[in-house]
């Protein structure tokens, strides 16, 4: 079997519904107070680590990997030797260069992050119970109750974990605190569906609709990405169509036009488009990781790209706007 047709369907899944009383942890790798762009009001946003795409742009690489793992900052390292001497595999060497990480033998214990005086070693990524994440977001209702805001899953691909995810939910739900996903759609059906009783509003992410051009770009095909959205749609679903805009890869006329042709005939209520121009914050990231970042022929969008493609969904009846 190709590979695209291997990860453009195995990596979303079997399609079964989720069991809130299944698994009740996953690996979160950041939590946003005050976040204003991630649906309605104030909220909090929980990254929850791992993707099944692996896009070229994507501003948070640490997201991709279900892994924990250990980023390192060579410029804040002051060269002391804590991590080298208290790695218990001994990964950790002093170098001219600065640190250096056997990654065969690191198991990512994070002795060298807690150790480290200069904060130069981190780890990206823990393990949260729901319980204990509800503890967190029930700190922060008197700001949801204020702003009409809530909570907001991110990642990475929050349906990774989809008991986790129905946990949440449900917790939040008891507690009226409005429900985000933000999603990328890569996930079984069944699993979406599911996910769509417990939440308010979700973020959808469109990136490219060639399917070939996406999988060059992303990683993986996108059929089952398009067919869920349909699906979704058809419930009635609140849902933000998100497209990020990237110069060199999506931001042509027939990609544009090809988008707004789908959007306009999917079914139930109007949906709202937001356009994300792209920006190149993800060097520093991957730099961290011990990755290379090559950012090719991706650049940020001209001032007229934005203007053209607003105008291109006007021309098909759908509003769309610039930012989140």
């Amino acid at each position: 079997m190709p590979e695209r047709a291997s990860r453009d369907s195995a990596a979303s899944g079997p399609a079964n519904t989720c069991d809130p009383a299944g698994i009740q942890s996953a690996p979160v790798f950041d939590i946003k107070r005050y976040a204003i762009s991630d649906g309605p009001g104030i909220r909090m946003t929980i990254f929850l680590k791992g993707c099944p795409l692996s896009c070229r742009w994507c501003h948070n690489p640490e997201g991709i990997s279900p892994a924990i793992q250990k980023m390192y900052t060579e410029s804040k390292c002051i060269g002391c030797g804590e991590c080298v001497d208290h790695c218990p595999e001994q990964a950790c060497e002093l170098t001219d260069e600065g640190i250096t990480t056997d990654g065969k033998l690191c198991t990512a214990c994070g002795l060298c992050a807690q150790v480290c005086p200069a904060r130069a070693s981190e780890m990206s990524g823990h393990y949260e119970t729901v319980a204990e994440l509800m503890k967190v977001i029930e700190n922060e209702r008197p700001f949801f109750d204020q702003s009409g805001g809530g909570v907001t899953f991110s990642g990475g691909e929050p349906l990774l974990y989809p008991e986790f995810l129905c946990a949440a939910l449900d917790a939040c739900g008891k507690l009226r605190i409005h429900r985000t996903v933000d999603t990328s759609g890569l996930v079984s059906e069944g699993k979406l569906l599911e996910v769509a009783t417990r939440t308010d509003l979700f973020l959808y992410d469109l990136k490219l609709m060639d399917s070939k051009r996406h999988e060059q770009w992303t990683g993986a095909g996108n059929r089952r990405i398009l067919k869920n959205l349909q699906a979704l749609a058809a419930t009635g679903a609140e849902i933000q169509l998100r497209i990020p805009l990237i110069k060199g890869v999506n931001t042509d006329e027939a990609n544009i036009g090809a988008t707004a042709v789908f959007i306009a005939a999917l079914p139930g209520p109007e949906k709202t488009i937001r356009l994300l121009p792209y920006h190149d914050v993800a060097g520093s990231k991957a730099a961290k990781l011990g990755q290379r970042h090559d950012r090719g022929s991706m650049t940020e969008p001209a001032e007229a790209d934005l203007e053209r493609i607003v105008t291109q969904f006007a021309s098909h009846g759908l509003i769309a706007a610039v930012g989140g």
